[in-house]
């Protein structure tokens, strides 16, 4: 297995650079934001400019992350570690701050690819590349281990390939030795095909040779392509690094030799370091012999090769128990069971294996509680509440009377309100970047002009305030926020987020028509109609400039409703007097060419929809769902729930659940897959048909935060009831 194309690590020079977006920062500590550099399970490493000019590699942690006073202590452990550690085969730590709002630490900069983005473009290594790359790799864990760190996740992807040699980078999960190991709560920290049997069965008991053994491990991929112990799945691997021996077949004897005493099952069977840097000494000075890399072509498999020896279905239940032993698995590629989520407390012990803990979605924030908020409206209840977005660790809400607010999501603390609005302000509400986006109040005089504001998340100053008539939705796209303006004969417009000056002004096409902005993908579109008649013209507008490009033309009732690959996706009638929401067919419309291909939907979806995790979702007011395939058009499930008005739904991939939230503030939660129930709450109170904000439902990183009958609340989707 090749491990993520992408170091998580700081110092990173590989992997694929992405541009800013707006859901970046323009700097962190003082540094200037260049651009991605990639993306892992625990942060974003990107590519910044020091005061002086000097290039470094920034890596910041994920939001959720930041909420976990444990993963906090972590990332302090990593940047000590990495402070400790000087060698001219590691990235040296530049500047860190660990107690940030969001974590991070600045690396050298190293201009080069990792280990396994050279392997999966060009093959294998050659001979004389593996020995290098070998007495590297042993050279730096010998500056790592002097330091008194044990590195805990030497793989293809924290290894960049330098001109000058090997650097090892992300100490993510590594820990000094003098000081208790750290790992989460019921988890195993690493990649599978590259860790020690102890760091899979005993991951406080790993010590310096638990890095020998993935030294091996990784050598062995730069030789063949392939791992010693690569099988079909995540836990295939985890039995066979335990019980196992290594797949040594392709590998040439010099170096199977060497790499057979470093995958030693018992910690102690392992050489040391200066053992193993006088074996590779004793290689020819000319590199390895030419049958060190097989010719053979990788397979293509992720899990590269079966079992040997045993009935696989045997295998599968003996390794799932060894894992579910050890603890939860966090791996590149979460293996997502979509089980129901279980809240009664456990039954007594049996002697059984018991069923794994659900993967969350994100951590609950530090020192997350179940909470409420009342009282925030002008009438005394947040049923003014209309809009509410999740940025980082706060719920930003706005809506007709309520005074606009950021709320902390982990304790329903209110950390600031815009003491300007006024009853009768609209609902919009988007954050990006750090600047939350705001509409309202409309003006007395009856000109139906609104403030668009743009405040920052953090203090709730205002920023900049432009008013006109705006028709639609307002909403932020790349780094600039996207309207349609209806001030005389209408225009859509981008201004810039940070200043609110214009960038560009495009007209509405034609006499009549009114543009609607919409957001996909992070690019603007737009849909410009007139009678149904008439139809609607769906545009896509150039980011840079605003020049509109016609990507199709549609009678009748329609709506789009967001991307899927290269095709905007549009729900039609066809029909000029259909209801709204009764929409019969889907059409997938090729972005770059128009082409159309029409769906026509099954019978269930006649009710509002909603594209949420690959599928589109039709929520009946009556409490009945559906899912559909965007592919196909052909149904998933259709499931009754017997609850009726609920709302937009949620959906949890990590989780494998659909949260819908009721009128009533009762939730509910469906399997993804199945569509069957897994579990409802309580009503909160009685039906709430035709209040101001409707049924309104966010994901604040771990938690659900819901409004209902004059509270906004928020509730663990895994424990609904605590």
């Amino acid at each position: 297995m090749a491990g993520p194309r992408v170091a998580d690590g700081a110092g990173s020079g590989g992997g694929e650079r992405v541009p800013l977006s707006a859901v970046d920062p323009d700097s962190i500590g003082g540094y200037q934001l260049l651009e991605r550099l990639g993306s892992g399970g625990m942060g974003v490493v990107y590519l910044a400019r020091s005061a002086s000019g000097g290039r470094v590699a920034v890596k910041v942690v994920h939001a959720q992350f930041a909420q976990n006073e444990e993963f906090r202590t972590r990332f302090r452990q990593e940047v000590a570690a990495v402070r400790r550690v000087s060698g001219a085969f590691t990235a040296s730590v530049v500047d860190a701050d660990p107690d940030a709002a969001l974590p991070w630490m600045a690396t050298l900069y190293v201009p080069a690819a990792t280990l396994s983005d050279r392997v999966d473009k060009r093959g294998p290594l050659t001979a004389a590349e593996v020995l290098r790359l070998a007495r590297g790799l042993v050279e730096a864990l010998g500056d790592i281990h002097h330091a008194d760190v044990v590195h805990r996740d030497l793989k293809p992807a924290n290894v960049l390939m330098a001109q000058d040699g090997p650097r090892v980078i992300d100490f993510g999960i590594s820990r000094a030795v003098d000081h208790e190991s750290l790992t989460f709560t019921g988890h195993i920290m690493g990649t599978p095909p590259f860790m020690s049997p102890e760091a899979l069965s005993r991951p406080r008991e790993v010590t310096a040779a638990s890095d020998i053994f993935s030294l091996g491990a990784l050598l062995v991929y730069a030789a063949t392509g392939q791992g010693p112990f690569d099988a079909e799945s995540p836990y295939l691997t985890m039995y066979q690094v335990v019980h196992e021996p290594p797949a040594l077949d392709r590998v040439a004897p010099a170096l199977r030799g060497i790499v057979e005493r470093c995958l030693e099952k018992d910690p102690a069977d392992r050489p040391g370091l200066e053992e193993l840097a006088r074996m590779l000494d004793e290689l020819p000075a000319n590199g390895l012999p030419a049958d060190v890399q097989g010719p053979a072509a990788r397979p293509s498999s992720r899990w590269l090769r079966p079992l040997r020896g045993r009935s696989s279905r045997t295998l599968a239940a003996v390794a799932t128990a060894v894992a579910l032993a050890a603890g939860t698995l966090v791996l590149a590629d979460t293996v997502d069971t979509g089980s129901p989520v279980d809240d009664r407390p456990p039954a007594a012990s049996t002697g059984s294996v018991s069923r794994p803990a659900p993967v969350r979605e994100a951590p609950l924030p530090a020192g997350w509680r179940p909470w409420e908020l009342t009282g925030s409206g002008s009438d005394g209840e947040t049923d003014a509440v209309t809009d509410c977005r999740a940025y980082e660790l706060a719920v930003y809400c706005n809506g007709d009377g309520f005074h606009a607010a950021r709320i902390d999501a982990a304790s329903g603390h209110v950390d600031w309100r815009v003491p300007s609005t006024e009853p009768g302000s609209s609902s919009g509400v988007d954050v990006r970047a750090g600047r939350v986006l705001l509409r309202g109040p409309a003006s007395p005089d009856g000109s139906q002009r609104e403030d668009l504001m743009v405040l920052d998340a953090k203090t709730g100053r205002n920023l900049w305030k432009r008013r006109a008539v705006f028709t639609g939705a307002v909403t932020f796209f790349g780094r600039a926020v996207l309207s349609s303006d209806g001030m005389e004969e209408g225009s859509l417009v981008g201004r810039d987020a940070r200043t609110g000056a214009e960038l560009w002004s495009t007209p509405w096409p034609g006499t009549g028509l009114v543009c609607d902005p919409m957001v996909f993908a992070d690019a603007p579109y737009a849909a410009c109609s007139g009678t149904p008649e008439e139809g609607t013209t769906f545009l896509r507008l150039d980011p840079e400039n605003g020049t509109p490009k016609k990507i199709i033309h549609v009678k009748g009732v329609t709506t789009a409703i967001g991307v899927d690959g290269g095709d905007l996706l549009i729900l039609s009638s066809e029909a000029k007097d259909t209801p709204e929401n009764w929409f019969r067919f889907l059409l997938r419309v090729d972005i770059g060419t128009g082409h159309r291909r029409t769906l026509k939907l099954p019978e269930h979806p006649v009710s509002a929809a909603t594209l949420a995790g690959g599928h589109l979702f039709f929520v009946q007011d009556t409490g009945r769902v559906t899912a559909i395939d965007v592919t196909t058009g052909q149904q998933v499930w259709s499931e009754d729930t017997a609850v009726d008005l609920l709302g937009t739904p949620i959906v949890s991939g990590r989780e494998g659940a659909v949260y819908l939230s009721s009128y009533s503030g009762r939730l509910v939660a469906l399997d993804l897959r199945t569509g069957r129930k897994r579990w409802q709450t309580a009503a909160m109170g009685a039906s709430a048909w035709g209040t101001t904000g409707g049924v309104l439902s966010i994901r604040a990183g771990g938690s659900l935060v819901t409004r209902a009958n004059g509270s906004l609340r928020s509730i663990d989707p895994l424990h609904p009831n605590a």
